[in-house]
This record gives C-alpha cells, sequence and structure tokens, in this order.
C-alpha cells in the first residue's frame, strides 16, 4: 500500500516528508513528484512505509493536519488511471495525435 499526500508547501522535501511519517513507523520510501517542463514540486507526494498497521495509523492522524503553512490531505493511494494512447490530457478522447490539423 500506498500513501497518498497533498496539499503539501512546494518547499517540502523528502526529508521533510520523512521525519513527519518517521513518528508512525519505518519510511521505506518518499516520492515527491515534479513537473516535466519546469522542475517545480507538483504539491502532492506518496510515502510507503513497512506496515499496513502504520500506514493507516498515519493516514488517521495527519489527515487535515496543519504542516508548513497547509492542511495536508492524507489517504490511501489510488492505483494510476489508464488515461489510454494517443489523446491529450484525458478529457476529449476525439483528439489524438493521430489527427490532422
Amino acid at each position: 500500500m500506498s500513501i497518498y499526500v497533498g496539499n503539501l508547501s512546494y518547499e517540502v522535501t523528502q526529508e521533510d516528508l520523512m521525519q513527519v511519517f518517521a513518528e508512525y513507523g519505518e519510511v521505506k520510501r518518499v516520492h515527491l513528484p515534479t513537473d516535466r517542463e519546469t522542475g517545480r514540486l507538483r504539491g502532492f507526494g506518496f510515502v510507503e512505509m513497512s506496515s499496513d498497521d502504520e500506514e493507516e495509523k498515519a493516514i488517521e492522524t495527519l489527515d487535515g493536519a496543519s504542516w508548513m503553512g497547509r492542511n495536508m490531505k492524507v489517504n490511501k493511494a489510488r492505483p494510476r488511471e489508464n488515461r489510454g494512447s494517443g489523446s491529450f490530457g484525458g478529457r476529449n478522447k476525439s483528439f489524438s495525435r493521430s489527427s490532422r490539423y
């Protein structure tokens, strides 16, 4: 299982997030996605802990908690959606990369 952590400060580091979650157990991995074009943090991340019990405790305690001037959104991460191949942004499926302008 993985934990989704949203509404993060853009100044947060992996070490910062690791320290917060380490209070609830052993942190195995922290991932903070960045924007491909700007390299800037996207304001959310993922944390993996060594047991489901530790993750549940962290989720229950940290969801809605104020940290670095923001209220964190913490819950179980959902599997990544398959957006389909060939579409831009996943919204307009009729507009594909193979379409001519």
